[in-house]
């Protein structure tokens, strides 16, 4: 809708209007570049220890924790070396927790783990009070 003034002299003018086009076209070119470039970034991949039932393959670490926990390859876990449950587990850390409160825990995550479960042992630690979590890395 257009709307016509007069001016002092009586001349009829025309409101200006905003041309968008050039910043939709700007937006669209900096899109595509986007959607072009995506594929090419390389993403860093952080590899997980194994964490072996073996007693031979130890990780030695340079200040080991009162409170290790060990998600294996087939989800299950360990907290200290005994066999828990998510269920068991929050137990386990809570008694850890109430005798020793400075203790930091160690998570061993077997990298053929599924997510689900370091997340649910997380959740399981952060619910026991703790607030800082080691998670041991392949050196």
């Amino acid at each position: 809708m257009r709307r016509h003034r007069k001016n002092h002299i009586g001349e009829a003018f025309q409101e200006p209007n905003i041309n968008i086009t050039p910043l939709i076209d700007v937006v669209f070119v900096i899109l595509i570049a986007f959607i072009v470039m995506a594929p090419l970034l390389e993403l860093d991949r952080i590899q997980l220890a194994s964490a072996s039932k073996n007693p031979l393959h130890t990780i030695h670490l340079q200040d080991p924790s009162a409170l290790q926990i060990h998600v294996h390859k087939d989800n299950s876990i360990t907290c200290n070396g005994r066999f828990a449950t998510p269920a068991t587990l929050l137990a386990m850390l809570c008694e850890v927790k109430r005798t020793n409160p400075q203790v930091r825990p160690q998570l061993f995550h077997d990298k053929k783990a599924y997510f689900g479960t370091y997340q649910s042992v997380k959740n399981t630690i952060e619910a026991a009070g703790f607030e800082q979590l080691d998670i041991v890395l392949m050196p």
